[in-house]
């Protein structure tokens, strides 16, 4: 390595002490004095050779510091330096010479105290090793003003030229080297291995000063990376040529630097960082005074984490809801073979008792006989066809219901003598003699629903499209209470918790609660939370304290979805939005005993079929003092029948007669059929055929025997379970 020699001149004091050291006469004594910066131990010679110094000094001055400032902070005397001197003998130093000392000014006179430099590497012309950083050291002195300015014209003219200089470090790094240096550094006239321990022991200090001055710069420089164009790497500006744009694709840069970069790239253009196809026109400036990215990758995966966790719960309570049913039919098998066996053992028992021992063979035999038919004919138990009634020989039956205390069937139809009493009404179905009896006119338009409450008091509440629900006594076979909705009614239902309360669903989406003590309007509206599709079924759910859904209130379900009103106390509902599809919902029917819903999908583009599908109720408890129980349902199976649905039909979910399990009934348009499934296995039972497309199913039992009775628009079908 090449090395440079810079001349300094010592004294040495005869009596111990030590005195500061100048610059010989002669020369600049603010030329500031180079030290290295890559640690190292610095070589010290001395050599008396004046041939030599004085041929490096004509070939190239180089820049020294003030002796003051290199060797003590304390004001030295002008007769002080220049007797020093006189004595002082030259020490020559080799350093590297790609050090070089920079003023922050060079044409300025220093200012008051030690001088900046600046430890740069040489330029790249020179072909000369790299120091590997670049470091800027600013020191104080107290009173070296005085030399500073007599020197200035020597400073200037000696001081070699030298690059652009970056701005100054940090303040708080200028700080902590005058606090690193030392403060009373002066020479001893122990020759020259203290001098080296001295420079090697700045050398640490500046190269330390080196490192944290790099990664300052680079932390700032990380901290701005995303303020530059990718093209150009120059900070784009909020106006003017190089504002901020942006791509089609998101990407940001200086709008002149891409538009000649699309521009020279001709019709392939392609964006600099994704390489997706871009052109000028894609171009869109953006006004951002302050542009910054808020990285949300966190939040992300945790989203992501919590969405895994949700479906995962949701599964877990798919799998919960059917172990549970599949649980509930093997319990009612385990208790019909708990049953046949109490049966067994007592037929056993009395063949035992007999006192022909041939006879009671005998008897047993065609016990056992018997016992083995009705055990295969209970599990081959099935509906089968009892009688059908004409309900309305012009059509326009729409619902059916059934009266448990008078043992009728109830279907809505238009009056059969439109001329003399107009409307339409309900007509009578016994179920004992199997026979229509008559009709009762309810109301002037067709009726949309029909409901009985528990209290077995014969009373009709009927809903219909005349924007009145009524209360009718079938005792009497009169309109007891009238209440005007204001708009058609689509449905309606009992409250079966207290019977006192009945509620109306409308045509836009809400739901009317009425007294029936308060005969004159509603007492509470229940709005609707999305659309105002008009609400097609409404059922009440009724309280269980040992049920995994305990809470008693109302579903109602509209075309667009459902909603679980639960209801706190007589006045307060609280609403739950059921997760349901959000198109082509036709109808909820609930099974009370069980906590299950069955929802009705009619065909789609994405399920060309119509879709019945069981869900259990379910409820999540509270988890904080800020977070409420949420009422949710889950699919436990799901049935399909026929691609057609052109009509609101109304399906059925029950139990089943033998008490296995439930069943699940619903019409099939497109065969003009009952279908009935086993809701624990998914497998259809049945199919029970009729001349139109079934709109209503209503289970019901007669003095202990089960019925099915289907409505289409003009006959009523009635299967007998055997």
């Amino acid at each position: 390595m090449e090395a440079m020699e810079v001349d300094s001149p010592m004294e040495m004091q005869g009596r111990g002490g030590v005195q500061p050291v100048v610059a010989p006469a002669g020369e600049d004594p603010n030329a500031p004095l180079v030290i290295s910066d890559s640690g190292s131990s610095t070589e010290v010679d001395d050599d008396d050779d004046d041939d030599n110094e004085g041929r490096q000094t004509a070939s190239r001055v180089p820049p020294r510091l003030p002796a003051t400032w290199a060797f003590s902070q304390r004001a030295v005397g002008g007769s002080a330096a220049t007797h020093s001197a006189a004595q002082g003998a030259p020490i020559r130093r080799r350093l590297r010479q790609g050090l070089r000392v920079h003023y922050p000014s060079q044409t300025a006179a220093p200012s008051r105290g030690f001088p900046d430099f600046l430890l740069r590497a040489p330029a790249a012309s020179v072909a000369q090793p790299e120091s590997g950083s670049t470091t800027e050291v600013s020191e104080s002195d107290e009173d070296v003003e005085a030399e500073n300015e007599g020197d200035e014209g020597g400073t200037s003219a000696a001081a070699e030229p030298v690059d652009p200089v970056l701005p100054p470090a940090s303040p708080r790094l200028n700080a902590s080297i005058q606090n690193t240096l030392p403060q009373e550094a002066v020479p001893t006239n122990s020759s020259s291995a203290a001098d080296g321990e001295r420079t090697e022991a700045k050398n640490l200090v500046v190269q330390s000063v080196s490192v944290a001055s790099a990664s300052l710069q680079s932390s700032h420089g990380e901290e701005g990376e995303g303020d530059n164009c990718t093209i150009c790497f120059e900070a784009w500006t909020t106006a003017g040529e190089h504002r901020l744009s942006a791509l089609r694709c998101g990407h940001l840069f200086g709008f002149t630097c891409i538009q000649r970069w699309l521009k020279a790239q001709g019709p392939a253009a392609k964006c600099p960082q994704c390489n997706k196809k871009a052109k000028r026109s894609d171009i869109v400036l953006l006004y951002a005074p302050k542009l910054r990215a808020l990285d949300n990758s966190e939040q992300e995966i945790l989203k992501k984490s919590l969405e895994q966790e949700q479906s995962l719960r949701r599964k877990a309570e798919l799998e919960s809801a059917q172990y549970k049913l599949k649980l509930q039919v093997v319990t009612n098998k385990y208790g019909q073979a708990q049953q046949e066996l109490q049966e067994l053992k007592a037929l056993m028992a009395q063949a035992g008792r007999s006192s022909v021992p041939s006879s009671s063979s005998s008897v047993s035999t065609s016990l056992l006989f018997s016992l083995s038919q009705r055990a295969d004919g209970s599990r081959t138990a099935q509906y089968s066809f009892s009688k059908a009634v004409l309900v309305s020989q012009a059509g326009g039956s729409r619902v059916l219901s059934y009266c448990e205390p008078l043992s009728c069937l109830l279907a809505s139809q238009p009056s059969p003598q439109a001329t003399l009493v107009p409307g339409c009404g309900v007509k009578k179905v016994s179920v004992v003699n199997m026979k229509a009896s008559q009709y009762v006119p309810i109301h002037s338009k067709q009726i949309r629903g029909l409901s009985f409450n528990r209290q077995n008091d014969s009373l009709l509440l009927s809903a219909a499209l005349d924007n009145t629900i009524k209360l009718t006594s079938l005792l009497t076979n009169t309109v007891v209470q009238t209440y005007n909705a204001g708009k058609p009614v689509w449905s309606c239902c009992w409250c079966l918790d207290n019977s006192n309360y009945v509620y109306a669903g409308l045509s836009n989406g809400s739901v009317l609660v009425y007294d029936t003590r308060d005969t004159s309007t509603h007492v509470q509206e229940l709005h609707p939370l999305r659309s105002r599709c008009p609400v097609a079924s409404l059922c009440y759910v009724p309280r269980a304290a040992s049920s995994s859904f305990p809470c008693g209130g109302l579903i109602a379900g509209s075309l667009e979805g459902g909603c679980f009103w639960e209801q706190v106390n007589e006045t307060t509902y609280r609403p739950h939005v059921l997760p349901l599809e959000t198109a082509g919902c036709t109808d909820i029917q609930v099974e009370t005993e069980s906590r299950h819903c069955l929802v009705t999908y009619r065909p789609g583009r994405s399920n060309p079929s119509l879709r019945c599908v069981l869900m259990a109720l379910n409820r999540t408890p509270q988890q904080d003092s800020s977070q409420l129980p949420s009422c949710s349902c889950s699919p436990v199976q799901t049935f399909s029948a026929g691609s057609s649905c052109k009509l609101l039909t109304k399906n059925a979910v029950f139990k089943s007669p033998d008490g296995g399990g439930m069943l699940v009934c619903a019409g099939d348009e497109a065969s003009n059929s009952t279908m009935v499934w086993d809701a624990g296995t998914g497998s259809l039972l049945q199919k029970l055929p009729a001349d139109l497309p079934v709109l209503d199913i209503s289970p019901f039992t007669v003095n202990g025997e089960h019925f099915l009775a289907s409505l289409t628009e003009k006959m009523l079908k009635l299967y007998k379970w055997e």
